[in-house]
């Protein structure tokens, strides 16, 4: 065969088998589908308090910036997103407010990825908690620990005794409406240091001595959270170490909180946009999506 007719047909073979590996590389990526994925619930998932407000359901005070999105954003996952401000364990089976549907309601056989925070609510522990010491910080003028000496162990007796049942009977609602998913339980990032700083006192007035109490608190509300989890098959995102010096004592721009007083934020002592970013960061990194 004379050369150049040898050099139109390799030419020729080398464009068909590059047009072959192109349309073999269109059809996987065609037929590789998206995760089907559902975020539930509480404040801290909603990302309640951070703009802009997912106008869907005002109710739930809902951000189209909370980490759900951002998950879905970067994976290209199909998001439903039930997540609901001052959400209970309750609610996962139970209507939260009229035409808010229980948020397992959101799940089927065909989910694939399931993300939560709850707990937090339940017995009011969050929101009690930072009232009280709040407020006894204030009465006492930042010293010694009234707040731990008038509670005692009541907040964790009630995380004992209520609040980590309910999240068992929470997480089994999960798994039997979505039994192929990949359920994550999240952990909530760090309210308080780890010990108190004067110069917090006017950001988030907590006495000296109860600043270790609340963590010890929010350390225990985590720890069953995780030990729900575990008994459940549901596969815990620990913040415990990866949030350490992003409480709401420090600077913006550092802080993944905010603070109670002269915050940036709508809703105080939750998550702001970074702190969001960071959750849905670390979620991915622990369940390899990223």
């Amino acid at each position: 065969m004379p050369k150049h007719a040898l050099r139109r047909v390799m030419t020729a073979t080398v464009a068909a088998v590059g047009t072959l590996a192109l349309g073999l590389t269109d059809a996987t990526a065609q037929s590789t589908p998206s995760l089907d994925y559902v975020a539930l619930g509480d404040s801290y998932s909603a990302g309640s308090g951070i703009l802009p407000v997912d106008l869907t359901n005002l109710l739930c005070l809902r951000s189209t910036a909370n980490y759900p999105h951002v998950i879905a954003e970067t994976t290209g996952a199909r998001l439903k997103d039930v997540t609901c401000g001052a959400a209970q364990t309750t609610h996962f089976t139970q209507a939260q407010y009229p035409g808010v549907a229980p948020q397992v309601n959101a799940l089927t056989t065909g989910t694939d990825l399931v993300t939560l925070t709850i707990g937090g609510n339940d017995n009011s522990t969050f929101i009690n908690a930072i009232t009280a010491c709040g407020t006894a910080g204030v009465l006492s003028g930042g010293k010694g620990s009234p707040c731990k000496d008038r509670h005692g162990t009541s907040f964790d007796d009630q995380i004992d005794a209520n609040t980590y049942p309910a999240l068992k009977n929470a997480l089994r609602s999960v798994r039997a409406e979505a039994p192929n998913a990949r359920v994550a339980a999240l952990g909530y990032p760090w309210i308080t240091p780890a010990t108190a700083d004067p110069s917090c006192f006017a950001k988030l007035p907590i006495a000296a001595g109860d600043v270790p109490y609340l963590r010890s608190i929010q350390a225990h509300l985590n720890a069953v959270v995780e030990r729900a989890a575990e008994e459940t098959g549901v596969t815990y995102v620990d913040f415990s170490q990866v949030s350490e010096g992003h409480d709401a004592c420090e600077a913006v721009g550092t802080r993944w909180i905010e603070p109670l007083l002269f915050g940036h934020s709508l809703v105080p002592v939750h998550p702001n946009a970074l702190g969001e970013r960071r959750m849905a960061e670390h979620t991915m990194k622990v369940l390899g999506l990223s």
